[in-house]
């Protein structure tokens, strides 16, 4: 086997009802459910115009060598409509890893659900008005190489999270988080609750009806000192 140069035809796959499901619920309220610890870094953020306010799908992993985009041609082929593409790049932020032909093939043809990539992108003029969603860390009007290696459907990190084939991503104007395949219907659960409470919340916040005790019970247990009196120099 070809470590380094291997494409895995197959996934393992969430339902798509549970995949329907995360479309409805914003991203930080399941990110706060997962102990706050799965959001890719906001360097990758939303550079197009989606009228769906929440993108979700199972992940279709990419692993490229920095600026290369052979692999990510691989993931082209066999993407699957609903997927999301999820793009390592080792870092690089010097070469765009594809622009509106590629983005094309995939919007319109594949009809994936949408891409995340940890590197910069070409033809933002265009790709920036496109009603599907885009994650890049910025533009560039210099393009990649063509020589791998790469891997496609194997474990990779994508600022700085892991993501693993089959997980499902979610992304909306925040940013983007991964939910285990093996964790999502418990997650799903959870998250749920905390949307709930979220609008009661939100509208205490407007009214100033909020309860806000526990603010100063937390800062008296973390040995906070509250001093009636200005600060002198």
């Amino acid at each position: 086997m070809a470590v380094g140069k291997r494409i895995f035809l197959k996934r393992e796959l969430p339902s798509q009802e549970l995949i329907n499901e995360f479309k409805e619920i914003p991203a930080a309220n399941t990110a706060d459910v997962m102990e706050r610890n799965c959001a890719m870094n906001p360097r990758i953020r939303l550079v197009s115009n989606p009228k769906a306010p929440i993108m979700a799908g199972p992940a279709l992993t990419v692993k490229v060598r920095s600026g290369d985009n052979l692999a990510l041609h691989a993931a082209l082929n066999i993407a699957k409509e609903g997927d999301v593409i999820v793009v390592s790049n080792e870092g690089d932020n010097t070469r765009a890893l594809m622009g509106e032909i590629m983005m094309a093939y995939l919007c319109y043809y594949k009809k994936i659900a949408g891409i995340i990539l940890d590197g910069p992108i070409r033809d933002i003029a265009e790709i920036g008005t496109w009603d599907f969603p885009v994650f890049a860390t910025g533009t560039t009007p210099g393009g990649p190489y063509k020589e791998g290696p790469g891997e496609v459907n194997v474990p990779i990190a994508c600022g700085e999270v892991s993501v693993n084939p089959g997980d499902i991503i979610v992304g909306d104007a925040d940013g983007i988080i991964v939910i285990p395949r093996r964790d999502a219907e418990a997650i799903l659960v959870d998250a749920k609750k905390v949307q709930a409470n979220d609008a009661a919340k939100a509208q205490a916040a407007k009214t100033g009806s909020a309860n806000r005790d526990w603010v100063r019970k937390l800062l008296e247990e973390k040995k906070f000192e509250f001093i009636d009196d200005v600060y002198k120099n």
